[in-house]
């Protein structure tokens, strides 16, 4: 049997941080994971770019049971450690809209960078090696990937959640949370398009490819971004980051012309220009197909003077305040996260180790913190992996 300090299984983004912390304080590590490559979240990231941080990250931009869990870690290590590191590598970066930084070139370059820094601290890393049981006793852990048994006194679970199964996502963490007797918040889809029933698909379906800045509320959380319509329902940021919040049965509403109060805006073209066709007159607000679609709701006449101000006024609320129940979400295949996870009460928000057993420790998105789109899970990846490095 092989033994060292430290077995990290899951070699993403806050495997490969945590093995470096570990590995720099002199600790025998080993970091496991049963892809061919390590990272392929961290390749795929950003359209190939790797959103790595946002300089704007704090606990606000986080949804958690408990939202105060993320602070420790994220003040310990912050947007700004990681651009350090970033610009140590002499990896060029741009920032794009609302503090999103990503590479100017490639994505690998990250992984490389987090590749290296492993070498460097001794930790060794070991490819397509599934875990097939953990075991523990007072000594510690012992690993079984079915070829050896691998013993550690401290043991992090860093396997993500199920997002994306198709890059070999599993409830793997859910398992071990559970073979310890851990409480788990309810995992679900997070930062994933909405579908229509197939009555919205029909009279939607023109619209698909359409994009247009919008505010979508669901409860008492909004955003304001860009939404996009597709085959299946809706899309684009506004969308994936709503989509975190809203459960199945809930209504969300879409403010599909936000810079404006449309009601008073449609009277004056009545009387302005009483010739005017709805849809052009929507047009000057709207993408036109969309202008077109809400036309041919409201039988589009030929002139606004033909419409009654009751109607416009009901134009502008559906532009406004669009209400609608999405049928579900694409689920895990394409969510960008998993929301819910190990429950944070389980854990030390100073060194991510579980309080109830000495030596095990979950970062990364095993863990009940998901972050908004744009930089900020990465974040929590770097900062909770540096978390535990800096104490396994």
């Amino acid at each position: 049997m092989s033994h060292y300090d430290v077995i990290i299984v899951g070699a993403g983004a806050a495997g490969l941080m945590c093995a470096i912390e570990a590995g720099k304080r002199g600790r025998r590590v080993l970091l496991l994971d049963h892809a061919k490559k390590p990272a392929d979240k961290i390749r795929i990231s950003g359209g190939g770019r790797c959103n790595f941080t946002n300089i704007h990250a704090g606990p606000e931009d986080f949804l958690s049971d408990n939202p105060r869990f993320c602070i420790s870690a994220l003040k310990r290590f912050t947007p700004q450690d990681f651009i350090d590191r970033v610009d140590e590598a002499g990896i060029a970066w741009h920032e794009k809209t609302l503090g999103q930084l990503f590479c100017d070139n490639s994505s690998d370059e990250i992984i490389q960078m987090l590749l290296s820094g492993v070498r460097d601290a001794s930790a060794n890393l070991k490819t397509e090696t599934s875990v097939h049981s953990v075991s523990h006793d007072e000594d510690g852990f012992v690993v079984d990937t079915g070829r050896e048994q691998l013993a550690a006194g401290s043991l992090v679970i860093a396997t993500g959640g199920r997002s994306i199964p198709k890059m070999g996502a599993s409830g793997f963490a859910y398992e071990i949370a559970t073979q310890f007797g851990l409480k788990i918040v309810p995992p679900r889809p997070g930062l994933v398009p909405l579908t229509f029933s197939d009555d919205m698909k029909a009279s939607l379906g023109g619209l698909t490819g359409v994009a247009v800045g919008v505010q979508v509320t669901c409860g008492k959380i909004r955003f304001r971004e860009a939404l996009l319509f597709t085959h299946r329902g809706l899309s684009g940021p506004a969308i994936l980051q709503i989509s975190s919040y809203w459960r199945e049965g809930d209504e969300i509403m879409i403010d599909l012309a936000p810079d404006f109060d449309l009601a008073p805006l449609l009277l004056q073209a009545k009387r302005d220009q009483p010739r005017q066709t709805l849809r052009v007159t929507l047009s000057e607000f709207l993408p036109q197909r969309l202008a077109g679609l809400i036309g041919k709701e409201f039988q589009d006449p030929e002139r606004l003077a033909d419409m009654t101000d009751k109607t416009l006024e009901a134009v502008a609320e559906r532009i406004n305040r669009w209400c609608l129940k999405p049928q579900g979400s694409e689920g895990y295949r394409t969510a960008e996260v998993t929301v819910g996870g190990v429950d944070t009460k389980e854990l030390s928000s100073k060194t991510m180790e579980v309080r109830s057993v000495s030596g095990l420790y979950f970062i990364g998105e095993a863990v009940d913190v998901t972050g908004h789109l744009g930089g900020f899970n990465f974040q929590w990846a770097w900062a909770s992996g540096f978390a535990a490095g800096q104490a396994v």
